[in-house]
């Protein structure tokens, strides 16, 4: 096997390049290499190509040293083909989709079972090298075994997907209730199936893309709002008999939509924040303080949500292949990639990149 492969190196805002690094060493103990089959492109790659760096460090990371500039990737899917020693949970020749939250194990959140927000995290892609790129190197903890019945492509998008697993698993049980969700992108339409499995009541969607709006209705919407067209929070308020929603899932990460998230739930009820913002929101405390309405940060996931994901797209009740609509090569990572999400926004939701 070559000793040099093609990747996806962010060095800095508009500055991704497609160019030749050494593949990575064999794995340490605990660590599997994975040859990764596909690797969807993510708001957050996105978010670190128009305004980074965002989460990418400057400084050494204190988990990974890594800083300056990375490897980009981190929803893949792929095939072990090397274990370090002490891994016993995968074995060469397993298909997987690894979680991307590497973390310390040692801080208050990582002993709470709560890695997802570990003092020291190192998302897989963005403080250590991450799947644009022929090889990669992750703990063996983080990889789930890709269901049968459920392709590498659509395994590549398990990791967004989980990301709306676990918001709505953070809400508690919503059998039955009303239910916003600003925004039908890659994490809303995966909080919608995930909302839908978990037995909501109404499921309301707020969006403007049309081609999102069509996916947002075969994902299970019971109600589309356009914004453009309606104002959310009168029309939220006329579904519910005049009270509001019973909890909102922010999965865009706009300004306006994050004080909008607590606007569309009524007195006691629940906003779950799932998106990445580049800015902060104004925003009137008292609208928590004068409601005892409760506002949840939602960041990723766990492995046991990729688990609890990996058995629901085994029995159809989640299904990522609506979302998937390009499937480029890495050489056109940029041009066909980011500036056709950029650009194109409204038609594409997921796009997925064969390294």
């Amino acid at each position: 096997m070559a000793d040099t492969m093609q990747a996806a190196v962010w060095y800095g805002k508009k500055d991704i390049r497609i160019e030749t690094v050494p593949v990575p060493p064999p794995p340490k103990p605990g660590w599997v290499q994975i040859k990764v089959d596909w690797c969807g492109i993510c708001g957050s790659d996105l978010h670190e190509y128009l305004a980074g760096p965002i989460f990418i460090p400057m400084e050494p990371h204190p988990l990974t040293g890594c800083h300056g500039k990375v490897i980009l990737g981190h929803e893949f899917s792929g095939v072990v083909v090397a274990t370090g020693d002490g891994v016993n949970n995968v074995k060469v020749g397993d298909k997987v989709a690894p979680d991307a939250c590497q973390h310390c194990g040692e801080c208050q959140p990582c002993r709470e079972g709560r890695y997802n927000v570990c003092e020291k995290l190192a998302f897989t892609g963005l403080m250590t090298d991450g799947a644009f790129a022929r090889l990669v190197n992750v703990p063996s903890e983080l990889c789930v075994i890709v269901p049968p019945g459920v392709s590498q492509e659509d395994a590549a998008v398990m990791e967004p997907l989980a990301t709306g697993f676990k918001a709505v698993r953070m809400a508690g049980s919503i059998l039955g209730l009303n239910i916003v969700i600003l925004g039908a992108g890659t994490i809303g339409l995966g909080t919608l199936m995930a909302a839908k499995a978990a037995g909501a009541g109404q499921l309301i969607v707020v969006e403007q893309a049309a081609a999102r709006i069509e996916k947002a209705k075969a994902a299970g919407a019971d109600v589309i709002i356009n914004s453009k067209e309606q104002d959310p929070i009168a029309v939220v308020k006329e579904l519910t008999g005049g009270h509001g929603a019973d909890v909102s899932f922010e999965c865009i990460g706009n300004k306006l939509t994050g004080p909008l998230a607590v606007d569309v739930i009524r007195n006691t009820g629940t906003a779950i924040i799932v998106g990445i913002f580049e800015e902060p929101s104004p925003f009137n405390f008292f609208s928590l303080s004068g409601t005892d309405k409760r506002v949840y940060g939602s960041l990723a996931y766990t492995v046991e949500d990729f688990k609890g994901l990996a058995a629901l797209m085994a029995k159809g009740a989640i299904s990522a292949a609506p979302l998937i609509t390009g499937k480029i090569e890495l050489k056109d990572l940029v041009e066909k990639g980011f500036l056709e999400l950029i650009n194109n926004k409204d038609q594409n939701i997921k796009i997925l990149v064969r390294p």
